[in-house]
């Protein structure tokens, strides 16, 4: 046992962890926790940012493009709060970031007295979108309140974490044991009857497909056998997308799945929600549907399925193989590859202006580079357009679709793969959220490479107002500042395109700068709407409520 401050405790058990990154803003409850990252040195590489919600984004992005723990740290109440938008889109997005913040003196939690960023039952606000909250309440717990918290992270489904001390504790020095790092994480064993269930039937489809979410972004291999196996296309939307390589001609974007689905008499889930398919698509007798999920109350959540089975994805695709043995069907490829081109054709001639764009991106982002998309015009598109070769090159906000989480998220993700190429795009409004985060980006030499799309307006409101209320504009029109002059204001590159080759020649020079560059891309029409390839028709006999 040695002696050591509350603050300590929690930073030599993040260390023991492996936690090498911190995302962190400081304040007065984390005066000791900042005094202890500060004594680990280099061993510790601390980033400070300019507000609490880009803390957690980078967090996020940095847990989504790598696999590991994000950390971030932050004070209680309004900067825990501010941090929530970004808990809320690694909540839906399945990522284990790990939050910690701060808290009041512990004599006055509870009280009411108004200390400085006192709020009402803070674990218990916190907890709705974490999977496992708790404070430490003395510096002897850390180790083992840090322990458990990577217990959550790393087993089962992950999802945020939080845990928080009082300031009075993070400066109490007593004896503290560090316990050694977590390295055995319960896995649940797969049903081998249930197997059997789901090779009954898949023995008997005619046209089976694969559908897989980001539950599947570590059973690649494990998913292409079985794919190949049963000759079975597998469709991802945003989170699984390049779990099979977008080349591949079993790999299908999501309006190819669409059409799949339709004709589709048995589908494999595997770590996916299965939202729009049964929501939107539909289902009905003649389809048959095998669920895998690490997490049992997603199986049944919007309908129950011939066969659920609960377990790790690459444990039950192998399970699945295994049992189906030397069984084999003839190849689809030219079914499939013609299907691909058909679909392709189609979406470069409904929304070709943001393909023209793509396709320049992809083409000069490198083979291990990563994406990071926005909720913009060129973001929606690159949801079904953006071809992805391996898992985690594509990073989305999922469901929750928090308008401006993209550059923040995007200095996570450069900040976790230092060796690869990042590009982030963003619209002009989407950017403004975290814009103050350049500052960070030069201070840290980030060298991300950043395109806004800008059209001074909120696109996506402003053609909704026209279509669906005569036109009566309201609040979307922007005013924005010239971005690469601000660019320039902070340090970073700036640069200018107005078409897709013009683009491609600021990305060279881009990635020529030691630092964080932005492209601005001035975009005088409104973009095609993006949502024929997304928000398409039911093809099943009913949906799903």
């Amino acid at each position: 046992m040695t002696k050591m401050t509350g603050g300590e405790a929690i930073v030599k058990s993040l260390r023991e962890n492996g936690v090498d990154t911190v995302f962190a803003l400081p304040g007065g409850q984390l005066d000791f926790l900042f005094d202890a990252m500060y004594k680990e040195g280099s061993d510790l590489r601390l980033i400070h940012t300019r507000h609490e919600q880009a803390t957690a984004y980078m967090a996020y992005g940095y847990a989504k493009s790598t696999g590991k723990v994000g950390t971030c740290a932050v004070v209680p109440g309004p900067g825990l709060l501010n941090a929530a938008g970004a808990l809320c889109t690694a909540w839906s997005n399945y990522a284990p970031v790990m939050c910690i913040s701060g808290q009041i003196p512990s004599t006055a939690i509870g009280k009411g007295y108004g200390d400085l960023h006192e709020i009402d039952d803070q674990l218990g606000m916190i907890s709705h979108i974490t999977k496992w909250a708790s404070s430490i309440d003395h510096p002897s717990q850390a180790p083992e309140k840090i322990a458990e918290a990577f217990k959550q992270l790393q087993s089962g489904y992950p999802r945020p974490v939080e845990v928080e001390m009082p300031m009075d504790i993070m400066a109490m020095e007593t004896e503290v044991e560090i316990l050694p790092a977590v390295s055995e994480y319960h896995k649940t064993a797969i049903d081998a009857e249930l197997v059997s269930q789901a090779c009954e039937i898949l023995k008997q489809a005619k046209k089976p497909m694969i559908v897989v979410g980001s539950g599947a972004l570590e059973a690649s291999a494990e998913v292409l056998a079985l794919a190949e196996q049963l000759q079975a296309p597998v469709m991802a939307c945003r989170s699984g997308k390049g779990i099979v390589d977008s080349r591949n001609y079993l790999s299908a974007n999501f309006p190819m799945g669409h059409r799949l689905w339709g004709e589709a008499d048995a589908v494999v889930a595997i770590g996916t929600r299965l939202n729009w398919p049964l929501t939107m698509w539909g289902k009905d007798d003649k389809l048959k549907i095998i669920r895998i999920d690490v997490d049992p109350t997603q199986l049944a959540r919007i309908c129950e399925p011939e066969v659920g089975i609960v377990g790790d994805a690459a444990m039950a695709a192998t399970a699945i193989t295994e049992q189906l043995g030397d069984f084999s069907v003839a190849s689809r490829e030219a079914e499939l590859s013609e299907l691909k081109a058909k679909i392709d054709a189609e979406i470069r001639e409904k929304v070709g202006p943001q393909m023209a764009y793509l396709d320049v991106i992809r083409e000069e982002l490198p083979e291990d580079g990563i994406f990071v998309d926005e909720v913009t015009q060129c973001g929606f598109v690159s949801w079904y357009g953006f071809p992805v070769y391996k898992p985690r090159q594509h990073i989305s906000a999922g469901y929750q679709g928090t308008l401006g989480y993209g550059y923040a998220t995007a200095l996570g993700v450069m900040a976790g793969n230092m060796d690869k190429r990042v590009i982030q795009i963003s619209g002009d409004g989407g950017f403004m959220f975290t814009m103050q985060e350049l500052a960070t980006a030069v201070q840290y030499q980030l060298p991300l490479v950043t395109i806004i799309f800008n059209d001074n307006r909120f696109t996506n409101v402003q053609r909704q107002q026209k279509e669906w209320f005569d036109g009566r504009v309201i609040c979307s029109d922007l005013h924005n500042p010239d971005f690469v002059k601000m660019a320039e204001s902070f340090g970073a590159a700036g640069f200018r395109a107005q078409d897709p080759e013009t683009l491609r020649t600021a990305i060279k020079k881009s990635y020529e700068e030691k630092g964080p560059s932005i492209i601005e891309v001035e975009v005088n029409e409104f973009f095609p709407a993006p949502w024929p390839f997304l928000m398409m028709p039911q093809n099943r006999e009913s949906v799903c409520k």
